[in-house]
């Protein structure tokens, strides 16, 4: 499907589903055509390549991941671009994928585009803003894990946390073929094409969508660093506790394990007060192993309560 913008000065292809028998006649003079619509047939990944041989007969094309599920590797949408100074060309662009985009607001800023160059970036553009849609739903899911720290911490939690962690390289992952995507453009179309409005609205949307990824990944690291903090002291509380019970409980396995042997001469066993003498020594000599472990500071607060909003309750 062909579209016009621009009182005819220029044009966007829209091709759907790419037909290698069609007649493009209105691209022979572009050699790396034939690449681009051989590449379509079976590229069903992130590429871009460029010609610039020929000064006004310059093309950067290629092929992008424009929606990508986060559980599913081979769960994406990829569409090929093939953009000139005269005209623009997209195979197997599906703008119903893309939340909060439509085809009419596309086509009402296409427009207003100069050239092929700004319409595609117009194009580019929209795609961000479907990713800064999916970013904002990414917002509230990191704002309920920053919770789950201090309401609910379990292994639950550090699923969540791993979950978001592979989401926020994903995102990265889609972004990365896209900040390519306008180096390139500003490496064959040159100056003029940097200058234009809508490829500065593409790059600032880029910038901004790149900025909330990288501090979305901070703060993911020090989410991290704080169950990680978490865990290692309750960890260590866990681990104190049961050292402090076993060597408190020393005394009578201790004691109860001299007293169970089985000699025939034990003199404790003929006194009149010897069971009450066996739990004096004991106790004695727990409270004694219990105050030498006070002294040394060893007991720390195992014994005392957590405070209500205490992140280690």
């Amino acid at each position: 499907m062909e579209h016009t913008f621009n009182d005819g000065k220029w044009c966007w292809h829209e091709l759907g589903q790419f037909d290698p028998g069609k007649d493009e006649s209105f691209m022979k003079d572009y050699k790396s055509y034939d690449q681009w619509a051989e590449a379509t047939k079976k590229n069903q990944t992130n590429t871009l390549q460029e010609d610039t041989d020929e000064k006004g007969k310059e093309a950067l094309w290629g092929s992008l991941v424009y929606v990508q599920d986060a559980e599913e590797k081979d769960n994406k949408r990829v569409f090929h671009f093939f953009v000139t100074r005269q005209c623009l060309i997209t195979d197997n662009l599906d703008v119903s994928m893309l939340e909060g985009v439509s085809l009419e607001s596309i086509k009402r800023k296409m427009d207003e585009a100069d050239n092929p160059v700004e319409g595609f970036m117009v194009m580019l553009g929209e795609i961000v803003i479907h990713f800064l849609g999916k970013i904002d739903a990414f917002e509230v899911k990191m704002r309920n894990v920053l919770w789950k720290i201090k309401e609910k911490n379990n292994v639950d939690l550090l699923d969540d946390i791993i979950k978001s962690r592979h989401q926020l390289l994903i995102w990265k992952n889609l972004l990365i073929p896209v900040q390519e995507i306008k180096y390139g453009v500003e490496e064959v179309f040159g100056k003029d094409a940097a200058e234009g409005i809508h490829f500065n609205r593409a790059v600032r949307r880029l910038e901004r969508i790149q900025m909330l990824v990288n501090e979305y990944e901070k703060e993911l690291g020090a989410v991290v660093e704080l169950e990680n903090t978490v865990s290692a002291h309750r960890g260590n509380e866990i681990m104190k506790t049961l050292t402090v019970l076993t060597t408190l409980f020393t005394p009578v396995a201790s004691w109860g394990a001299i007293w169970g042997m089985n000699f025939e001469i034990m003199p404790e066993l003929k006194w009149k007060f010897g069971y009450l003498f066996s739990w004096g020594v004991i106790g004695i000599t727990t409270l004694a192993l219990y105050w030498y472990l006070k002294k040394k500071g060893w007991m720390g607060d195992i014994l005392r309560g957590k405070k209500r909003n205490s992140f280690f309750k």
